[in-house]
């Protein structure tokens, strides 16, 4: 199966640089139309400058596409209309939404401060929700949309010194989680994408002998195949250095303490057996885990009777 976007016009925030310029290259160079949106702004997402964005833009009109430039603040939801806007004067269609824009204030949690939390938060989650609001209508009249979240091993598995860009990124899972369901019925598909690469974001974190292999190139060959007409929904997929994997959220079948039981002392007791992994489940719904609960209650109760 050949993977092309011809006619399909698509938006990647942060594509000025590193992951995002990546991303908005290969889609260019498979056929879609293309917002390159990027404030242009220091790592820590100080500055701001168009240059980044209209050198992309520049090169995927040189080659024969289409491109053009927002400056847009992700953060600034009246930025991000006028953006949108922007692209349905130029097209009248959005296909494609890529949440990649990003930035990093580090500090272990004893240092950061709330405002360093805050903006981290606003920039990563709230940017996110902020374009994904901002095309969600015209993707629901279409029946027809492709959103992808960034996400990272940090919010998944933690990361020293990243409190507030850990909180940010978990917080875009759990948005793919609930909006997948919502989106289902008009073909909209929204799925996680997990990066491993080198950009000026992880400079000084990893060895020099392996940035070679962790490049941008081999992530947007993931996100690619989260955005085409056959996408799945719904997926966390890990991409970097050529490897690809999903990471799923499992709850273990775990235990029932009938109610004269139900006391910490006896949860604590049990805590191997609520650790156990035998007959783990992966939920794709937040009643399934009531359901689950109530079914061992009402087991546990006709054994008692």
């Amino acid at each position: 199966m050949k993977i092309d976007f011809k006619n399909r016009v698509a938006i990647v925030t942060g594509a000025g640089q590193g992951l995002g310029r990546s991303h908005a290259l290969a889609l260019a160079k498979r056929g879609a139309k293309l917002v390159i949106n990027d404030l242009g702004g220091a790592a820590d997402g100080t500055g701001g400058s168009l240059s980044p964005a209209q050198e992309v833009a520049d090169l995927i009109i040189s080659g024969g596409g289409e491109a053009i430039v927002s400056g847009a603040n992700v953060a600034k939801f009246d930025q991000v209309t006028t953006m949108i806007e922007e692209a349905m004067n130029k097209w009248g269609r959005i296909d494609v939404l890529v949440n990649n824009a990003g930035i990093l204030r580090d500090k272990s949690f004893s240092k950061m401060e709330l405002s360093d939390f805050q903006t981290v938060i606003d920039v990563h989650l709230m940017g996110s929700v902020n374009c994904t609001k901002a095309v969600w209508e015209i993707m629901k009249s279409q029946n027809y949309g492709r959103i992808v979240m960034t996400t990272s091993s940090s919010g998944m598995y933690g990361n020293f010194g990243q409190t507030n860009y850990g909180a940010a990124k978990t917080g875009v899972v759990g948005f793919v989680n609930t909006l997948c369901i919502e989106g289902a019925k008009y073909d909209i598909r929204i799925n996680a994408l997990a990066p491993a690469a080198h950009t000026r974001m992880t400079e000084g974190l990893i060895p020099e002998e392996a940035l070679k292999l962790l490049t941008p190139e081999s992530v947007t060959a993931g996100l690619l195949a989260l955005v085409h007409d056959q996408a799945p929904n719904r997926m966390i997929l890990c991409a970097g250095a050529g490897g690809y994997a999903r990471t799923i959220i499992y709850e273990t079948d775990g235990i029932y303490l009938p109610p004269e039981q139900q006391t910490p002392e006896n949860v604590m007791a049990a805590l191997s057996d609520i650790n156990d992994p035998s007959g783990q489940v992966e939920f794709t719904q937040g009643f399934e885990q009531s359901k689950k609960f109530i079914e061992k209650a009402m087991t546990g109760k006709a054994m008692k009777g």
